[in-house]
């Protein structure tokens, strides 16, 4: 009887030993772009809380309508609707940030898995896009 009160104190102190151990939370790491860009930043903080439109076709609609307060075009985008959707936007006195990548980029940034050349926003949500606009 005392080798079994013996080997039951084994066990439970064995059991006491063994603490669970807290699971190492894996971030990805940013990019060197993505730490010193603000408007990387904004332009996903602005998809995530406000309202926008991806595309070019919504874009020029939007522009022609004066419904949106501001786009983000891509360096890549095709002149001819870059020079169309900056037209309506001047006229309709809608500022225009210029993306520094393409359209690639542009999509991974706003997490889509598909290119977007012309970003339409309608409400900005919690982002400081529209000050960075105005710079």
């Amino acid at each position: 009887m005392a080798e079994e009160s013996e080997k039951k104190e084994d066990i439970e102190t064995s059991t006491e030993e063994k603490t669970p151990k807290k699971k190492k939370v894996v971030r990805r790491r940013k990019t060197k772009k993505e730490r010193e860009n603000p408007i990387t930043v904004a332009v996903r903080l602005t998809v995530e809380s406000g309202k926008v439109e991806f595309g070019a076709r919504t874009g020029l609609v939007a522009s022609l309508l004066g419904n949106a307060k501001l786009f983000v075009l891509c360096e890549n985008t095709p002149e001819d609707i870059k020079n169309r959707v900056m037209e309506h936007a001047k006229t309709s006195k809608i500022p225009v940030i210029s993306f520094e990548g393409n359209t690639m980029e542009l999509g991974s940034v706003c997490g889509k898995p598909f290119p977007v050349s012309v970003l339409s926003v309608y409400d900005v949500g919690s982002s400081n896009l529209l000050k960075l606009a105005k710079k």
